[in-house]
């Protein structure tokens, strides 16, 4: 089986002297990431390390890994992207990522509308879906009153028909 990884952040600096780093990251289940023990992959050749501690600070996830104590030993990954095995996540059915989400068909009573095109988040962190519908960008929130069925295996996405939205 291929593994499947799964992108998470970026490490953007370090922190301190004692080797943590700071990590940006919009992952939306990040509960399921920054934890103690989670085996993560850093950079092209995703080299595995395992994370030893976790906090949030500001805009970062702050994490140290197994074995490192010291600013120069990390400082080889600034700057790297940080993915996990998508198998460790333990993502119940309902839990679906955005990169799942992206080219489903998007149906409307019944009729074929386009694509998923890309997921904006607002300000609130509400996901957005941006539907190409023939060359036309469509907005509509990912929440259940607009959607009435996700099926990723199928590719496709069932949007409830909403008077002038299509039209």
């Amino acid at each position: 089986m291929l593994e499947e990884f799964v992108y998470v952040g970026k490490i953007v600096n370090t922190h301190g002297i004692k080797g943590e780093v700071r990590i940006l990251s919009d992952f939306e289940y990040k509960d399921k990431v920054f934890k103690p023990k989670m085996v993560i992959y850093i950079g092209r050749k995703k080299e595995q390390e395992v994370i030893n501690t976790y906090r949030h600070h500001k805009n970062f996830e702050m994490i140290t890994m197994e074995g490192y104590g010291n600013i120069n030993e990390i400082l080889k990954y600034k700057g790297l992207y940080v993915y996990v095995k998508k198998e460790d996540l333990n993502l119940s059915s309902e839990e679906i990522l955005d990169d799942e989400l992206m080219n489903l068909k998007v149906l409307v009573a019944g009729k074929e509308r386009g694509y998923i095109k890309d997921i904006r988040k607002n300000s609130g962190s509400q996901k957005i879906l941006e539907i190409d519908d023939n060359g036309k960008t469509i907005l509509i929130p990912y929440h259940p009153e607009f959607i009435n069925e996700v099926n990723v295996k199928e590719k496709y996405i069932v949007i409830l028909p909403i008077k002038g939205l299509f039209e």
